[in-house]
């Protein structure tokens, strides 16, 4: 048996069930996020709501605010799990998330900057352009900064420099809201939340999260290629330069359109490519499309965990996920810690 086809029986080979598993999984958290609710709607009004042509107020309520909500957690979720997937399989390090290279501080403080100018209260897409152009200006200084080398220290350290200043100039916007009240709406959007977002929302960030996942998909040999070292890899004929540039514009795509409409939602690029990888044989390739469906669980999941736990006054999503992330990100020190030593 040769090298390659051993290492694909180790990966998902070895566990054929797991990606049927997590696509019913994101089914029935899909089904759950339409369910959940301040009215009580049943699973049959909600077929007929979206297939069957009604125009009354349930029709209103699933296609206005529960279907947008439900679309959102699935592509925002996925497009963290498998941004982290393929962002810790490049650098190689546990620790490293979508948040590592700036795309999403950048992001913020692009969506904050349409707050402060009053451009959020002139037209609805206003917030999520100006979160996307943050992305975009983000990565092209990380680019400018990390240069041509293909160092994954030299890119960890620009996306940290980056993350940094921009988390400082959201702090200043902050510092002079001209009131209050503009204060508080940022902070609350700087929370990371899927409540009222409409299809419009879904429509101008599907297809920029859309195309970053098609480029990252294609990372899955490279990194493969990447755990047996630069030099390896690049014997085999893959240029760490050109993937390097393919992870980042795939990340900004993504993660910055993902960013621009729901807010930071941490966390969930760093939990699930830990939790999926000893099931995929520890393999990049195998873990990328894992990690996107775990992603999605996990989002809806605790998006409708939220509703669950404070209906009156609805926990911030990216709240919850910082509770549930943070105490998993020390245990990942630890373990580091204990395997180190």
């Amino acid at each position: 048996m040769t090298t390659a086809a051993m290492t694909r029986r180790r990966g998902l080979g070895s566990r054929p069930y797991l990606l049927p598993l997590l696509a019913v999984a994101v089914v029935l958290a899909f089904a759950a996020s339409l369910l959940v609710g301040p009215a009580a709607i049943g699973l049959p009004e909600i077929v007929k709501a979206m297939f069957g042509g009604r125009a009354d107020t349930v029709a209103l309520i699933v296609g206005e605010v529960r279907l947008p909500r439900a679309l959102l957690g699935l592509t925002i979720g996925a497009t963290l799990g498998l941004a982290g997937a393929a962002l810790q399989g490049f650098l190689r390090n546990p620790l490293a998330e979508p948040g590592l290279v700036g795309v999403t501080a950048s992001a913020s403080l692009g969506a904050v900057l349409t707050f402060y100018t009053g451009l959020a209260g002139l037209f609805a897409l206003a917030l999520p352009l100006g979160g996307m152009a943050g992305a975009c200006a983000g990565v092209i200084l990380v680019q400018g900064l990390a240069g041509r080398q293909t160092s994954s220290m030299t890119l960890i350290l620009a996306g940290i420099a980056v993350t940094s200043f921009a988390a400082a100039l959201t702090a200043l916007t902050l510092n002079l809201a001209p009131n209050p009240f503009a204060a508080l709406e940022i902070m609350f959007w700087l929370m990371g939340s899927l409540a009222d977002r409409s299809l419009e929302h879904v429509w101008l960030s599907a297809p920029f999260m859309l195309a970053g996942w098609l480029l990252l998909a294609t990372l899955g040999r490279p990194l493969d290629a990447l755990t047996l070292g630069e030099d390896a890899a690049q014997t085999l004929g893959f240029s760490l330069h050109r993937l390097r540039h393919r992870l980042i514009l795939g990340v900004a795509l993504s993660v910055g359109a993902a960013t621009s409409v729901a807010g930071a939602i941490g966390f969930v690029g760093l939990i699930v490519p830990h939790l999926l990888r000893p099931l995929v044989g520890h393999r990049p390739s195998a873990l990328l499309p894992a990690s996107a469906l775990g992603g999605a669980v996990l989002t809806l999941s605790a998006d409708v965990a939220v509703r669950l736990i404070s209906p009156g006054h609805e926990l911030k999503l990216g709240v919850l996920t910082a509770l549930v992330g943070a105490p998993f990100f020390l245990f990942l020190i630890l373990r580091l810690r204990r395997q180190l030593s």
